[in-house]
């Protein structure tokens, strides 16, 4: 007998961005969108009519703070798990999130393969968490399931500095960047450029388009993904 999918909420306030959560979540096997929903008041009346196994938990809601609706599903003893998936950085709202028993905390923007990897650490947590431990290699072996990876290791010849500089220009370009003009605002070769953009594409971070000029071949123009 097959186990049942992992139902997941995702609450999230951005209407754009709680589509691509979803779809996200779709993509993962094992897993199934049980709603989607705006506010934490539309996620109470999501919760009292919906089984739900986790919630996928912006923090910036329109009324309220995420985290303030994780501590009342808390008091009412409501057993869905909690994953936060928000920009906030600071680590004080980190460690009142893991207080609440948050079981990970995803920063934004992020790749697809990032959320596919927690929703699947998520869900071996709860295999290894059923029934009852023969011993603390048991217990450790089930809350380790929940640690992030290492950070994998970059391809050679890419440095982590140029790389978060080299994400923030194409971030900041609204209308996306050529190598050429990345080259120039990072103080890179264009051959360098085109290494570090062709890797954010590998990533699923960015995009790559033809742009069609006047003469010649066509260039290619790296945008930045939305909502990730």
């Amino acid at each position: 007998m097959t186990e049942p999918d992992i139902r997941v909420l995702v609450v999230e306030d951005d209407p754009v961005a709680a589509d691509a959560h979803a779809l996200y979540v779709g993509r993962v096997p094992g897993f199934a969108v049980a709603g989607v929903c705006h506010s934490a008041a539309a996620a109470r009346r999501e919760l009292d009519r919906t089984p739900v196994d986790l919630l996928l938990l912006d923090l910036y809601l329109p009324d309220g703070h995420g985290l303030g609706l994780a501590r009342a599903l808390r008091a009412a003893g409501h057993p869905a798990d909690v994953m936060v998936v928000t920009s906030a950085r600071d680590l004080a709202v980190v460690r009142e999130s893991v207080s609440l028993g948050v079981v990970q905390y995803v920063l934004k923007p992020f790749a697809f393969t990032t959320l596919r990897d927690r929703l699947l650490r998520y869900a071996e947590y709860r295999t290894a968490a059923a029934g009852e431990a023969s011993g603390q290699d048991e217990v450790d072996r089930a809350l380790s399931a929940l640690r992030a990876p290492q950070p994998a290791a970059l391809p050679k010849g890419l440095s982590a500095p140029t790389l978060e500089r080299v994400t923030a220009l194409l971030r900041a370009a609204a209308d996306g960047l050529t190598a050429a003009a990345l080259a120039e605002g990072a103080g890179i070769s264009r051959i360098t450029a085109r290494r570090y953009l062709e890797h954010l594409v590998d990533t699923e971070r960015a995009g790559r388009s033809p742009q069609y000029g006047q003469v010649g071949r066509p260039e290619l123009h790296y945008r930045w993904l939305p909502t990730r």
